[in-house]
């Protein structure tokens, strides 16, 4: 089975703001995911189905010890099937404890952009509407992001996302100590991901969020809060995605520690990146604390400790 490791082709350096973006083709259409996400790109291989799967579940395969879930593109992407669909490559990437590989036609290379480059989509797109996070204009064509994390969601291969005990919280005891009224902004490009984590703040007891579908918006209105009478209530935290159009978490998390007025303001990065690397260059930029997408509880934990009175 021929593969490369991204790891090999790509290097995480913890000051750059540069997006490295994978680019591919379902079809005649290009799309793109950031390398960060990416193990590996093999070539298609000989599956075992899974009975009772959904359609755009191909099978699943043994790779390097671990159980991968091919999900079709063309097929989440309302696409016919090429009459090559048995060839082609995978995309194979790791979802917290999850391998998933995505199946695509051809992978162009790696792109090199700026994330003030990265536009938010429509609010309708062409093919796989609402799958998109973002889209990479270049001179001469555009790459449209994929909202992998969702795709997998929906194919209900990935409920860690909404694994929340509340019981494990201990919410009674906290209505005594935690002021529930101070306002928390959310950074979070993929809309099904920022409503999970607003559903989730909300069912908690958390009620004055402020979602944002981008860094360059949410650090807008943050800064916007300055010279305020009372900005430890306006703004009691931030809970940042790294990947988002216009401004990557750890920029929006750099500006608000590097801000004499606003360092105060605890970050949290909430991600599907975070690795050592990555973890890294949060560090870097000054985050309080940082935690995957299986680690909401924990998240909400230390929210709730925050937000004492």
């Amino acid at each position: 089975m021929n593969s490369f490791n991204t790891k090999d082709q790509v290097t995480f350096d913890a000051s750059s703001t540069e997006l490295q973006l994978l680019e591919f083709l379902v079809g005649h259409e290009v799309y793109g995911i950031n390398i960060a996400k990416v193990s590996e790109i093999i070539r298609f291989c000989e599956l075992t189905p899974m009975p009772s799967a959904p359609e755009a579940i191909e099978g699943v395969f043994m790779h390097r010890e671990k159980l991968v879930t091919v999900i079709d593109l063309h097929k989440i992407l309302g696409m016919q099937i090429p009459p090559e669909h048995g060839s082609g490559l995978m995309i194979v990437c790791d979802f917290e404890q999850l391998s998933v590989a995505f199946h695509v036609s051809m992978v162009n290379g790696i792109q090199r952009l700026g994330w003030s480059t990265i536009e938010k989509p429509p609010t309708v797109n062409h093919n796989g509407e609402g799958l998109t996070t973002g889209i990479a204009k270049l001179e001469n064509k555009m790459i449209m992001i994929l909202d992998c994390e969702k795709i997998v969601c929906d194919l209900n291969y990935g409920n860690e996302y909404e694994a929340v005990d509340f019981e494990e919280l201990d919410l009674d005891s906290a209505k005594n100590d935690v002021d529930f009224g101070r306002h928390i902004i959310v950074a979070e490009d993929s809309s099904f991901l920022n409503k999970v984590m607003c559903d989730a703040l909300k069912a908690a007891g958390f009620k004055n969020l402020h979602p944002f579908y981008n860094g360059l918006d949410a650090w807008d209105y943050i800064r916007s809060l300055k010279g305020g009478t009372n900005l430890k209530q306006a703004c009691a935290a931030v809970i940042s995605d790294i990947e988002m159009p216009q401004m990557d978490g750890h920029t929006l998390t750099k500006l608000i520690k590097d801000d004499k007025e606003l360092r105060g303001v605890p970050v949290f990065i909430f991600s599907s990146l975070i690795h050592e690397n990555m973890r890294q260059k949060g560090d870097s930029a000054g985050a309080n604390a940082q935690f995957s997408r299986a680690q909401l509880s924990d998240l909400l934990k230390i929210l709730l400790e925050t937000m004492k009175s």
